[in-house]
Order: structure tokens, then C-alpha cells, then sequence
């Protein structure tokens, strides 16, 4: 029996999520929803965020009758999750900052946590690192740039290596000798420029990266195991709340990820 997902996300950051999901449920059904008419989320308000998101939501969920929701955007996730869960008798799948996985691998317990600023103010984010991280030297770094750059990047977009240096370095610290190990990537667009981070950052650290485990937690909530091996591909859509058009740059990236841009 295929299953229905729909996906969401502030931007195209979420298809970090989405992609490892399809490398375990080639045969979903795939809805995945950008809400670029509202980027970034990082900027808002908390109270008129919450609104935005759950009426959103509620209307996506009358449109394609998933029988789950992931919430790819660590942002949304943190305010809005009690909101829908109360709201609609399906499971949500959030995305929250991998504190506890980064106090696992930690040698020096210095950890950088690569937010926005929205996901840095949260209450639930503090309650992360007050649960998992009390031993721990955690650095919050909300950043209001990063999210957009990476969508630059995507796009195809020349973005020079200053402007994402910049944005980086307050994760890296040295506290008693002991210098940061782990960074948390704690937006699902941040994925994407990994690659740019490695080469750019002051000394070599671990880079959190929770879509693997986003993934794992589908496949429980759902109650499913892994297709199997050669399971053909069901083609998903892709939308954008501003109803524009893809661009050219994107589309390829869709299509890695077993998407097709739709209208609407």
C-alpha cells in the first residue's frame, strides 16, 4: 500500500530531509511544499509565525490528505509541532537541533549550534541543551543570512566564500583550551553548502546532520520498513506558495530527489 507524505519546509532546504526519505520509500506519494512566499521563517515573530504555519498547514492537508506531515524546517518545528498535533489526527515528524546526538559525539564538549534566529530563541531549543547538554559548552549562532545564501547556492547563484565565512566562524570557539568538535546544523538548508563549510571553516569538526535520522523516525511513526532494493520511483510534486515558477537551477535538483515542479 503506497503511503502519502507531504513535506514541508520554509524553502528548498527541506529536500535535504526529503532525499533521505526517497533513498527509504522510493514508492511514497510526496507532496513537497515550499513556502517561499513567506522566507525566511527566521525573520518572523513568533506569534504570527505559529498562525501562518498551522492555517497553512491545515489547508495543504485538506489538499492531499497525507497520512503524515514532516515538518522539514527546524524553525517551524520548534513553535509549531503541539499546535498541529493538537489540530489534525495525524503524525507530524518534526525537525529539531541534533543536541543530544552532538553530546554523544563531542570530545571536547564545545559544541557549535548553526541556526536561525528564530530556532535559537526558542524555548524548545534551550530545553535541548538544559536536557542533553548541561555538561557541555553549547554556542548559539542564529544566523539571518545563511538560509538565504544557501538558496543562492542552490539556485546556481555565485555566492563568495566571505559571505558564508562569515556567517560560520562565531560557532567556532576555544573555552579553556578546548576548542568546538561538533556543529549542529540546525536548518535543513545548511546541509547543502556542507561542502563549503568543510573547506571553510578555521579546524576540522563534526557536522550534525539529522535528515538520516528524520528519515529512520518516518519509516517508525509509519510502521514501515525500507523498500526493497529496485523498488521503482514514484514521482512526487513540487510546489511553491508564491505559485512562480521553478527555476531552471532547481529543477534539477527536484528531479534528484524524485520531484516534478507543479503548479499551484
Amino acid at each position: 500500500m503506497s503511503i502519502r507524505l507531504l513535506v514541508f519546509d520554509s524553502g528548498i532546504g527541506g529536500l535535504s530531509v526529503l532525499r533521505e526519505i526517497r533513498r527509504n520509500l522510493p514508492s511514497a506519494e510526496i507532496a513537497y511544499v515550499a513556502d517561499d512566499a513567506a522566507f525566511p521563517y527566521g525573520d518572523w515573530e513568533a506569534g504570527p509565525l505559529l498562525e501562518h504555519i498551522v492555517a497553512l498547514i491545515g489547508r495543504l492537508i485538506a489538499r492531499f490528505q497525507p497520512d503524515a506531515v514532516v515538518i522539514a524546517c527546524n524553525t517551524a518545528s520548534t513553535l509549531v509541532l503541539p499546535a498541529l498535533r493538537a489540530a489534525h489526527p495525524i503524525p507530524f515528524i518534526g525537525t529539531v537541533p541534533a543536541i543530544k546526538p552532538a553530546t554523544e559525539r563531542t570530545k571536547s564538549g564545545v559544541i557549535g549550534v548553526l541556526a536561525t534566529p528564530g530556532t535559537m530563541k526558542r524555548d524548545y531549543t534551550r530545553e535541548l541543551i538544559r536536557s542533553f547538554a548541561q555538561r557541555c559548552h553549547v554556542r548559539l549562532v542564529g544566523s539571518s543570512e545563511l538560509a538565504p545564501l544557501a538558496e543562492r547556492v542552490m539556485a546556481g547563484e555565485d555566492v563568495p566564500d566571505e559571505a558564508i565565512r562569515t556567517e560560520i566562524e562565531p560557532a567556532f570557539i576555544e573555552v579553556d583550551g578546548r576548542r568546538t568538535d561538533v556543529v549542529v546544523l540546525a536548518c535543513t538548508h545548511y546541509p547543502f553548502l556542507l561542502e563549503r563549510f568543510d573547506r571553510l571553516a578555521p579546524w576540522p569538526v563534526a557536522w550534525v546532520d539529522p535528515a538520516e535520522a528524520i528519515a529512520r523516525r518516518v519509516l517508525s511513526v509509519l510502521g514501515r520498513e525500507p523498500d526493497p532494493e529496485g523498488t521503482p520511483l514514484n514521482k512526487g510534486g513540487a510546489y511553491l506558495t508564491s505559485a512562480k515558477d521553478w527555476s531552471h537551477n532547481l529543477t534539477g535538483l527536484l528531479a534528484q530527489c524524485g520531484l516534478e515542479p507543479r503548479a499551484g
